[in-house]
């Protein structure tokens, strides 16, 4: 542990602003001097006393509750101490205020400041401590920032799961069967001079395919989840009045962008939160794309169709809008070729600007409007009207198929793409490890050494073999007090 876990910390533990009731944490070894400077007594383990707390010259700060949680069952796995005020940002500060200030106080009966080294708590530290002290791993650690920042219930659900440890049993089964196959490996190194096939009688082979299997459930649901967690970027784009600010008012339920048919009335991004069977999308309208170079187009639209482009490039899914009744116009042919020109070239840009992974969903709009040829003539995505509300409930489902969610959400556990990723690397040295199996003439050191790697990015989820830095990254985006 660093010199700074050592020291005692306090911090507001409940979100800034007005409430009912609001707490300050204080957690450190031996803080029985402080309890009795704060409370004016001594305080059971786990029962609540409904005391004053008082200042330094013994007027009242607030009444309330104060808890006491000894070591080593608590949250931090250290000595807790918290108070229950009311939840006025006032209080709380005078009530932390005074924390700090009983902790320099001489202890009468030690002569020694009560609780030297308190400090005000770092983003996450409380629940640092508690990753440092073996109360929790660390993907249970961000299970409960996520479970404070879950947009949706799935996500919440999710998150919950993983702070209950789902996550982590899955991944710790993963390990025992990895190093299961590790020793055997290293055992046949270790013991050259025996005429033992050890890998063949123990089956090396049939326990890889077996840890395979189970990695690729364990990966499926963790993707899940990282959907639930990060959400899905989802950019609306289209030429002028193809119905972008219509569709992102009708997803939406609400009127989010003004919708007129003056061409380039969107000049900015206008972005919303909504969720389809739980799963978060931030949808984003944009300026309507055309020739930087047509007629009538100004500097702030120029700037807007930039900035279109922008959005579009970091999309994890793009909802290509056409508009049928301009599609196909049969009594005005020069103005359908040449708006079918327009979708033409953006469908040019998006190919070329798009990573393949990206998908494209092709929506044709206005069907309420639209002749009977051009509905016909419409193929290769989805038919809607944003105007009725038509074809909105296939766009969703189609949406939600592209970009990878599975509706399953109760064996969903939340993940993050850190967690993604280091399962993505076991399933690489896995592979290895395989190629290497069936070999005439396998290398048993390359052998033991796709599964060590292997070994080490399945322990970076919990936490085993994680770099400080990264720890300190996880831990700092945590609101101070928790």
């Amino acid at each position: 542990m660093l010199a700074r876990h050592h020291d005692p910390i306090t911090a507001i533990a409940t979100a800034p602003g007005r409430g009912a009731v609001g707490i300050v944490r204080i957690s450190g070894k031996a803080i029985a001097p402080i309890i009795e400077a704060l409370c004016g007594k001594h305080l059971e383990p786990r029962q609540a006393s409904y005391l004053p707390f008082r200042d330094a010259q013994g007027l009242p700060i607030d009444q309330g509750l104060a808890l006491f949680f000894p070591a080593p069952h608590s949250y931090t796995g250290e000595d807790v101490l918290e108070l229950q005020a009311h939840g006025g940002p006032v209080v709380l500060q005078l009530l932390l205020a005074r924390c700090l200030q009983a902790a320099t106080e001489t202890d009468a009966a030690t002569g020694q400041p009560r609780l030297p080294g308190l400090r005000v708590a770092q983003p996450g530290e409380f629940t640092e401590r508690a990753f440092l002290n073996d109360k929790i791993d660390l993907a249970q650690a961000e299970a409960i920032a996520d479970l404070i920042e879950a947009s949706t219930e799935t996500a919440a659900r999710s998150a919950a799961r993983s702070l209950s440890g789902e996550f982590s049993k899955e991944v710790t089964a993963l390990l025992a069967k990895l190093i299961h196959l590790r020793m055997l490996v290293e055992a046949t190194l270790d013991f050259p001079e025996e005429d033992i096939d050890f890998l063949r009688q123990a089956d090396a082979m049939g326990q890889l395919q077996h840890l395979q299997i189970s990695l690729d459930t364990v990966m499926q649901r963790a993707v899940q989840g990282a959907i639930l967690r990060e959400g899905i970027k989802v950019v609306i784009a289209g030429q002028p009045n193809a119905g972008k600010s219509s569709l992102l008012n009708a997803l939406a339920g609400a009127d989010l962008a003004i919708v007129t048919p003056i061409a380039g009335t969107t000049r900015d991004k206008v972005s919303q939160l909504i969720q389809i069977d739980g799963v978060p999308l931030h949808v984003v309208d944009t300026a309507g794309l055309r020739d930087g170079d047509a007629p009538g187009i100004n500097e702030v639209e120029k700037i807007g169709i930039a900035r279109a482009w922008d959005e579009i490039q970091s999309a994890d899914a793009v909802l290509f809008l056409h508009d049928l009744t301009r599609q196909y116009m049969p009594q005005q042919t020069a103005l359908a070729e040449a708006y079918r020109a327009g979708d033409a070239a953006i469908q040019s840009v998006l190919s070329s600007k798009l990573p393949p992974a990206t998908p494209v969903i092709h929506v044709w709009n206005k069907a309420d409007a639209a002749a009977e040829s051009a509905l016909l003539e419409a193929q290769g995505g989805v038919l809607i009207s944003a105007k009725t509300g038509a074809g909105l409930q296939d766009l969703k489902t189609q949406l939600l198929h592209v970009v990878g969610w599975q509706s399953a959400p109760e064996g969903v556990f939340m993940a993050r793409e850190r967690h993604v990723q280091a399962l993505h690397e076991v399933n690489k040295q896995l592979t290895r490890a395989g190629s290497q199996l069936h070999a005439k003439k396998p290398s048993l050191d390359l052998l033991a050494e796709d599964l060590r790697q292997a070994q080490r990015a399945l322990s970076q989820i919990t936490g085993e073999f994680t770099p400080d830095d990264l720890l300190g990254e996880i831990f700092s985006k945590f609101c101070i007090g928790k």
